[in-house]
């Protein structure tokens, strides 16, 4: 079973984790193991952060919003004053929030393993505290296949293809191709990466080559084999 992250990716939401995670904690870290101190410099790092990624990112950007207005009436603006260039002040310090060294991100997370190795914390209180992702459904191999498509770039036949969403269960996408010579579809490659250059130079007389594939788990064939594609090249 594969869960996703659970530190958000969004700001909005990582300001709304921190939240909840310093929260928790206050309430529920001395049921898990931790110490008065601890708990308290978990709770002062989230607090930072909320501070850095919401107050304070947020003047930055008012700022670098009135600096772009401020460069353009310093080039063609109009006015018989001298000009005084703006400053950031960053706003002040919510009620119990402390600069902190830097790395609270990192040390926050050290913590959430501290938690979790401590075999105080079930499912329901790592819910709760946000530090468990939530379950990733893999793909149906049913009906998976690559979406490939061809095209020619710099005298070569580029296929692209992607993992379309399921990167984490998929560790490569096996391609074959038929080129026109009566030989029918063969092995051209194991790709690991999206997109593939088949660097078989073009024929003097025009061809037409096709190509198919399929994604892999490990070492074997995973899904359904992608509709054949093709596209005439040389001559």
């Amino acid at each position: 079973m594969k869960h996703q992250n659970f530190y958000p990716s969004g700001i909005a939401k990582q300001i709304a984790w921190n939240g909840n995670y310093a929260d928790k904690i206050a309430l529920k870290g001395a049921v898990l193991g931790l110490t008065p101190d601890q708990v308290a410099a978990i709770v002062a790092d989230c607090l930072w952060l909320i501070y850095v990624l919401q107050h304070w990112a947020d003047s930055v950007t008012s700022f670098s919003s009135g600096c772009s207005k401020t460069t353009l009436a310093a080039q063609t603006g109009t006015g018989n004053d001298v000009m005084v260039l703006n400053t950031h002040t960053a706003p002040a310090l919510p009620p119990g929030v402390t600069p902190q060294l830097p790395g609270s991100l990192t040390r926050i997370m050290a913590s959430v393993q501290l938690v979790k190795n401590s075999g105080k914390c079930d499912d329901a209180t790592a819910v709760e505290l946000g530090i468990v992702g939530s379950v990733m459904v893999g793909p149906d191999l049913t009906v998976l296949m690559p979406l490939i498509h061809v095209l020619l770039m710099s005298g070569h036949v580029v296929i692209k293809w992607g993992w379309q969403g399921f990167g984490l269960y998929l560790s490569s996408c096996e391609i074959w191709v038929d080129r026109g010579d009566g030989k029918g579809f063969v092995f051209l490659t194991i790709d690991t990466t999206p997109n593939y250059t088949d660097t078989q130079p073009l024929p003097a007389v025009a061809a037409k080559w096709t190509y198919k594939a399929i994604y892999r788990m490990d070492e074997a064939q995973a899904g359904l084999w992608s509709a054949p594609v093709s596209l005439t090249v040389g001559g």
